[in-house]
């Protein structure tokens, strides 16, 4: 199977399973691939939208089912978890439009909200808002990205491939990197 093949076949579900989780690395890839022509930039702006927002939707209600009780018995997560509080009371908007912006916040923040008060259907308005906004900055940067390395190496087609595994290969290890340190704190 070819490289164009893979990314035509599996890319828009990747797009929206990568972004549920986390998501930056996968929708610069996808963004890329849609510059090459592989993906549509609007379907991989559509999936990431609702990656996330289901990603963020699912942690938030977690955390209100389950958020107090599993921060009880981390009382080093809870005192961490102070920053969000005092941003959730002073800037609540900005702090959900924004936490997905902050590479490693994006999977707790949803959870501390869903513990903090905030009512479902005001966090899923802006939490939408927020989801809607990062999909095409994000996805349109990587779109960007594309056409700025073509700009610079003339003929990418020949290194598409090594692009699309450097890419790759850098997230898994920026992804890496994050676990360990959230393993060690």
């Amino acid at each position: 199977m070819s490289l164009e093949m893979l990314i035509s076949t599996y890319g828009y579900p990747s797009v929206a399973v990568g972004t549920f989780f986390e998501g930056e690395i996968v929708l610069v890839l996808a963004g890329f691939a849609a510059h090459r022509g592989y993906l549509s930039l609007s379907w991989v702006i559509v999936c990431a939208f609702l990656g996330t927002l289901c990603g963020d939707q699912l942690y938030f209600h977690l955390g209100r089912l389950k958020g107090t009780k599993f921060l009880d018995k981390r009382p080093q997560w809870k005192s961490r978890s102070a920053r969000v509080f005092e941003l959730m009371h002073k800037h609540p908007l900005l702090l959900v439009l924004g936490f997905r912006f902050v590479y490693g916040l994006r999977t707790i923040t949803p959870f501390l909200l869903g513990t903090s008060g905030i009512s479902s259907l005001r966090f899923f308005i802006w939490n939408s808002l927020g989801a809607c906004v990062w999909a095409i900055l994000i996805g349109v940067s990587g779109y960007l990205f594309g056409h700025a390395l073509e700009l610079l190496i003339g003929d990418i087609k020949r290194y598409e491939l090594y692009l699309f595994i450097a890419l790759a290969v850098s997230g898994a290890i920026i992804w890496s990197i994050h676990q360990l340190r959230k393993k060690r704190d």
